[in-house]
């Protein structure tokens, strides 16, 4: 590298050097040339070229000449021609039947969904791993209690595993929908200039061969379907679906993210990111051990949720056959979402596999908190014991509020011992049932339970 241009921070500071070949300029040649290839096959099986001419094609296939192609589009201003000319300059024998009957989108548009397919593939894999790391943290924290917030205020008790669990019950629906759409992604095929297959019917005339057949011969070799109807290209509503699926995953990885952000904050603390021996936090504060992996997470998220709108655009304002306003974007839009989403995926492998869960914090924070939150099983036992429950609440609801003083101070919450000592209350619950009552750590439901559950759901998902 000379380091005298741009260097996209997608081409090699983001994402997996796997992913980032999927969306390298070298890869979609050779797709297109793969692509060329079938055609020219299926066009030999035809009879409307020789098998000499296709295997010649085929041959040459593998040898790339980039440097060349680049100085063709140079000339004359079309990336896929100047790569055909490239192509067959390479190919003596078959040089002069590449792209016979085809258009552009009948080569870019399929290339295209193979790499979406690939990379969706490479996603799904990550996310699986992402799971299985969930999944061993839910098991190993199920029952740690620890306070819950609603509104940003203490509210209940739950347990660290519960919670994380409400993140991988997310995750598991994005798995879900993503084999979805892996299956269902479909290709343009091969149906010309403005999707008839005029050009293919007149290739064809005379052969026992129809457009359709030739098409499915290709989409066979390439392994997806292709669309029924299209026009230049396949409906770009898909792409608007490729792109909202990403979004979509973006999203809860980015609450995860952000919620680890908050609890890792010194207000807290109760978990952390895993933060390397040698790391560097800040370059002013030594001290700092900032959650830069989950604000990272946080930041492409939002970059990837940035992208639909352009798909839906590119969907909504192709007018009539096909405008060509797409391409420019669509050269940018797809990698750059996948290698986000690349990024963050491995991101979150690295975050979830080296969490950092504090006990005492959770436990200090329950010894703060908990007691409020104790108000509500001790109201109901003093109703079971046949006391008014409206007149119990207003009673709770004052001694609350004065040990929410006592807390905001800084010293220990008093609010056991004061209710303990209310002889209104002891009208119906001795003392030392209302300090039972009055621990928290055990007020959790069957939180504990049904994040096993789903840790064990989620090992049959992935079977």
């Amino acid at each position: 590298m000379t380091f005298s241009n741009l260097d996209s921070p997608f081409a090699s500071r983001y994402g997996s050097a796997e992913m980032r070949a999927l969306w390298s300029d070298a890869l979609k040649r050779l797709y297109w040339r793969r692509i060329w290839v079938a055609l020219a096959e299926a066009q030999a099986l035809a009879g409307v070229v020789t098998p000499e001419q296709a295997a010649d094609l085929k041959a040459n296939a593998d040898k790339l000449d980039v440097n060349r192609s680049l100085e063709i589009e140079k000339e004359i201003g079309h990336d896929l021609m100047a790569e055909v000319r490239a192509f067959a300059e390479q190919c003596p024998v078959g040089g002069g039947i590449i792209h016979w009957g085809a258009t552009s989108a009948d080569i870019s548009d399929n290339a295209d969904v193979l790499r979406q397919k690939q990379s969706l593939r490479l996603l799904r894999d990550k996310l699986a791993g992402l799971l299985r790391a969930f999944a061993g943290q839910i098991s190993q924290h199920r029952a740690l209690a620890c306070m819950a917030y609603t509104h940003l205020q203490p509210a209940e008790p739950t347990t660290v595993g519960y919670r994380l669990a409400m993140y991988a019950q997310d995750l598991l629906g994005h798995l879900a929908a993503l084999d979805q759409l892996i299956h269902e992604l479909r290709g343009k095929g091969l149906k010309g200039a403005v999707g008839t297959a005029a050009s293919y019917a007149e290739l064809l005339a005379g052969t026992e061969v129809t457009p359709a057949g030739l098409e499915a011969h290709v989409m066979r070799s390439l392994g997806f379907a292709a669309f029924p109807i299209t026009a230049q290209t396949y409906p770009r509503t898909q792409d608007y679906r490729v792109l909202a699926a990403l979004a979509g995953l973006a999203a809860s990885l980015h609450k995860f993210a952000f919620d680890l952000r908050l609890l890792q904050s010194q207000g807290i603390g109760e978990m952390s990111e895993p933060f390397g021996e040698k790391q560097v936090g800040s370059s002013a504060m030594p001290f700092k051990r900032n959650p830069v992996s989950a604000e990272k997470i946080c930041s492409l998220a939002r970059f990837v949720a940035a992208l639909p709108p352009v798909a839906w655009e590119n969907a909504a304002d192709s007018l009539l056959e096909r405008t060509l306003d797409d391409s420019a974007n669509r050269r940018a839009i797809f990698p750059e979402a996948f290698i986000a989403m690349d990024e963050i995926l491995q991101t979150a492998i690295h975050i979830v596999r080296g969490l950092v869960v504090d006990p005492e914090a959770c436990a200090a924070n329950l010894e703060k908190y908990g007691p409020f939150a104790a108000t509500e099983r001790v109201l109901m036992a003093l109703v079971r014991a046949g006391a008014d429950r409206q007149k119990m609440h207003e009673r709770l609801r004052e001694h609350s509020l004065k040990a929410w003083s006592v807390v905001k101070a800084g010293r220990p919450n008093p609010l056991a011992g004061s209710l303990a000592a209310d002889t209104d209350l002891l009208r119906y619950l001795q003392p030392a049932r209302l300090h039972e009552l009055m621990r928290a750590d055990d007020y959790i439901g069957t939180a504990a339970e049904r994040a096993e559950a789903l840790a064990a759901e989620i090992g049959r998902a992935l079977k």
